[in-house]
């Protein structure tokens, strides 16, 4: 089976963009992903692609060219993005091609993503009663975390501002400015414990890869960062996902630890391998959880980890160098891909004031609902 690399990676900034669709942002982005690795868009074989509010990605083949390529829509919640590198990195691997398209693209309007709770198998009153509002749900989950494993406010604060931080020193991100943990504490609380800028929002951007097999990737002098793994996994019994009516009294393992444990079963690593990560942070209490959920710490050590700035750039972990979802906004086709584009730059030593040193081995993992993930190891070669 061929080894599969990153050759191409482009991203349209995220924020708000008014006079561009979602669609406009796809394209931007796969145009400057081919000029990054010098193809032709006749060049890419197959392509695999999602957007949640902006219509079907293969939208994008009028405007780049039809070609008679092959192109499957992908729709999974906020881990669609993840879910295409997966799909890419399956077709290439499996032999079928030599290059393919990983695309995410969205503009979502402002305020909170209101789900349909029947798309999801769920009444009707579900969603009238308020309880597919996804704030309420993730402070739920993080206020019980917090009791369970002794995470404090503070340390929820500490996660928002090192997004903030590495969000100004980022240009594809939204939020630009620093913000220090007193101002992200004292700002209105939308659902206890988490404040109004502990919460990403949803945003837009795009984002696209290209991946090749070795054989092109050697042909194209591209072989500088190589996917090792890729996993999607959904929630096993006994989980508290996003949407879950209800809350098993026997807790088990989740969608984050069963795709965790599988690409590092596949890459032959493990959590203490890896140099730099993004992890989700749909809010501050994601990516806390997601530490531990990934194998990077024991639940409860994050109040430490924090404290001590191990997360931060320069620490033992960097996590979520280009500020996340907290400082990018979360347009969900392409949230994922972001995750992943951000890894490149990281192993090419192109992330300039926010670069990982030495960095070799980078790892990213996404969430969706209704309970699933997404994870991808890179490595530079």
């Amino acid at each position: 089976m061929s080894q599969v690399y990153v050759i191409g990676a482009g991203i349209h900034p995220f924020g708000r963009h008014d006079g561009k669709s979602g669609l406009d942002l796809g394209v931007d982005a796969t145009k400057l992903a081919l000029n990054d690795c010098g193809l032709e868009w006749s060049n890419v074989e197959a392509a695999f692609g999602g957007s949640s509010a902006s219509g079907n990605a293969d939208a994008l083949m009028p405007r780049m060219g039809l070609t008679g390529i092959q192109f499957i829509n992908v729709a999974n919640g906020c881990a669609t993005g993840g879910s295409a590198v997966l799909s890419a990195y399956w077709a290439i691997k499996a032999g079928e091609f030599d290059t393919a398209l990983a695309v995410g693209f969205d503009k979502h309007p402002r305020g909170s993503f209101n789900p349909d709770p029947e798309k999801y198998g769920l009444p009707q009153w579900y969603g009238d009663t308020g309880l597919m509002l996804t704030t309420q749900f993730f402070a739920l989950k993080i206020q019980r975390y917090m009791h369970d494993h002794g995470i404090s406010a503070r340390t929820l604060a500490r996660v928002a501002s090192k997004a903030f931080e590495n969000g100004s020193r980022t240009p594809h991100a939204w939020r630009r400015a620093a913000m220090d943990q007193g101002a992200i504490l004292a700002s209105r609380m939308i659902s206890d414990p988490l404040t109004q800028y502990m919460f990403c929002s949803p945003s837009e951007g795009g984002v696209a890869l290209i991946l090749a097999s070795e054989k092109k990737a050697r042909e194209l002098g591209r072989t500088q960062v190589r996917l090792r793994s890729a996993a999607v996994k959904t929630r096993p019994e006994n989980s508290f996902e996003v949407f879950s009516p209800s809350l098993s009294v026997e807790r088990g393992e989740t969608p984050t630890m069963l795709a965790a444990r599988a690409a590092f079963d596949k890459a032959g690593l493990g959590p203490k391998d890896i140099d730099v990560a993004q992890l989700q942070d749909t809010e501050s209490g994601a990516e806390i959880m997601h530490m531990a959920e990934n194998g990077f710490c024991r639940d409860g050590d994050q109040e430490q980890w924090l404290a001590d700035g191990l997360t931060a750039l320069g620490g033992q972990l960097p996590i979520n160098t280009d500020g996340g979802c907290i400082a990018c906004g979360e347009p969900i086709g392409a949230s994922g891909l972001r995750q992943v584009y951000e890894n490149v730059l990281q192993l090419r030593g192109k992330a300039e004031n926010r670069q990982v040193e030495n960095a070799r081995l980078a790892y990213s993992q996404v969430y969706g609902a209704p309970g699933l993930a997404a994870v991808a190891i890179l490595e530079k070669i």
